[in-house]
């Protein structure tokens, strides 16, 4: 038993070495969301991966809004009109680029300041670090740079 003990605590720093190895090469995980006209850290997402392999991404902190500390999305329509920012999926649908580790496309995101929806897609920088954000609507698009947290 003691032996297998010491085993567990030799081997738990290359696990954590692995699972960060992954983290770094996945966009799965929390992101600081970078206000690309300010330059502000404005909340914190989650994304996530599901069973079919698509990403999507949940506020789990709104840190700064001009709506105040418990912003509601005024401007959605649907059912999210009126909703919580807070807790509210934003990203849903991005698939990975096929032949590619780092880039996925497809998807939409939605801007809860404006409730205007956008075709989505996303690239991972070297390192992992940090995430490449953008929404489109025909040839117009906004990006952002999240930050991992």
């Amino acid at each position: 038993m003691r032996k297998t003990f010491k085993t567990l605590l030799l081997a738990m720093p290359l696990v954590m070495a692995a699972m960060s190895a992954s983290a770094a090469d996945s966009a799965v995980g929390r992101w600081k969301t970078i206000d690309d006209k300010t330059g502000e850290t404005k909340s914190i997402v989650e994304i996530t991966k599901a069973a079919n392999g698509s990403l999507s991404g949940k506020v789990l902190e709104v840190l700064k809004s001009d709506k105040g500390p418990n912003p509601v999305c005024s401007d959605c329509k649907g059912p999210n009109k009126g909703k919580p920012i807070k807790g509210m999926t934003i990203l849903w649908n991005l698939s990975q680029n096929s032949g590619s580790t780092t880039e996925w496309s497809g998807g939409t995101i939605l801007d809860p300041a404006n409730g205007k929806t956008y075709k989505s897609k996303l690239e991972l920088h070297p390192g992992g670090k940090k995430l490449d954000v953008s929404g489109c609507i025909a040839i117009i698009c906004r990006a952002q740079t999240w930050v991992r947290e």
